[in-house]
């Protein structure tokens, strides 16, 4: 396992690459292993999506986890940039409970490159498992001008 961190305006985030993969976000900032090429290359999409130059991210990831953790997080993955969906819509398409979905979402293991941030309550705004909480949320809500959908 090896990790890169990146500086963003969100604070650092390091990407870590297992066999060929990327397979978690950490908010810790922790560097570890050697660079690899795929490490060097989520670092500078990461970079782009931080300048607001790359909307969608290219990379392999694997999501390590239940069956049902993979169908929210391919839920989450298909939310275009700039724009949110409800637990409850989540919970339709995937045949699980909003409250499952909402559970699923905060154990996300790749926040941002998968946007679990894109996820909102019925009624708003809701929690955010990465550093900083709902205020990294409603960021990186604003960064990719869905800040307007957070009413």
């Amino acid at each position: 396992m090896a990790a890169i961190v990146v500086s963003t305006r969100f604070g650092d985030i390091a990407l870590v690459e297992e066999a060929g993969a990327l397979v978690r976000v950490r908010w810790d900032g922790e560097a570890s292993g050697a660079v690899t090429a795929l490490l060097e290359n989520a670092a500078g999409q990461l970079r782009d999506y931080d300048a607001g130059v790359l909307q969608a991210f290219d990379l392999p990831m694997e999501v390590r986890g239940s069956e049902a953790l993979r169908k929210v997080c391919a839920a989450m993955s298909a939310i275009p940039f700039g724009y949110t969906r409800t637990y409850g819509e989540i919970a339709a398409e995937t045949g699980l409970s909003a409250q499952a979905v909402g559970q699923l979402c905060g154990s996300n293991p790749l926040p941002i490159l998968i946007p679990c941030h894109r996820v909102m309550g019925a009624k708003g705004l809701t929690g955010y498992s990465g550093k900083g909480g709902v205020e990294t949320k409603v960021a990186l809500l604003r960064h990719e001008g869905a800040a307007g959908l957070l009413i």
